[in-house]
């Protein structure tokens, strides 16, 4: 049977990766895509919900689907403050996991990040941990949390850390063996592959991939 697939970030580095290929997938018949400004793309599957994080809870009758995948995200810098940065990276994806999942949806597949940790001393990482031991105990039939290393992707905004990060990564990708081969960079049309590959498994459980189990995964079919 088809399923409906929603989709958070849609307009993001992951997400743009990710749309396109919901909506080419035999196993949904409709994908939602929610967010505040629509996406520059029409197909017959999508239906396009513009709304406000801030008040995602008056929104609740919009979010009905089988399978949810959150890329939302930003960074420091991007938000402009701790608190800016934490409303979009744990409290949009923990009101984003309670809706739907009281919306009996199965499965919530969700970008998190390397490093992720709930007691770690980097603020980026402990934000990213709290909303993962958040997000766990929501009631869904399965939970996917991907851990990508630096993303490497087409960006609106040119960001010369990143940047600079993706080249030494790149010089250094023969010497990130074994255990190390999660530090490399990683393509973000991979994750997006991974993410609808581990939607289509139907696995249950708790889930967690790191970037190397995801490059693993996205490859699959390649």
């Amino acid at each position: 049977m088809s399923k409906t697939a929603l989709i958070a970030g849609a307009s993001g580095l992951i997400g743009s990766q990710l749309l396109p290929l919901l909506l080419a997938s035999n196993r949904y018949d409709r994908v939602i895509a929610v967010g505040r400004r629509p996406v520059p793309l029409v197909h017959p599957k999508l239906e396009q919900r513009l709304l406000d994080f801030d008040q995602l809870e008056d929104h609740r009758l919009q979010l009905i689907a089988d399978d949810v995948f959150c890329c939302l995200g930003t960074t420091l810098r991007q938000a402009g403050s701790r608190e800016a940065f934490y409303k979009v990276d744990y409290l949009y994806v923990v009101k984003l996991a309670a809706l739907t999942a009281a919306n009996f949806a199965s499965q919530l597949l969700v970008v998190s990040s390397m490093g992720a940790d709930a007691g770690s001393r980097v603020y980026y990482s402990r934000v990213k941990g709290e909303m993962e031991t958040t997000v766990r105990q929501t009631p869904f039939r399965a939970i996917h949390f991907f851990r990508p290393s630096l993303l490497l992707g087409d960006r609106t905004e040119k960001r010369f850390g990143e940047q600079l990060g993706a080249m030494v990564l790149r010089a250094l990708r023969p010497a990130l063996r074994g255990p190390l081969r999660k530090y490399r960079a990683i393509e973000a049309a991979t994750v997006a592959r991974a993410m609808l590959h581990a939607a289509e498994a139907d696995a249950a459980g708790l889930q967690v991939y790191s970037s190397d189990a995801i490059a693993r995964l996205g490859a699959r079919g390649q």
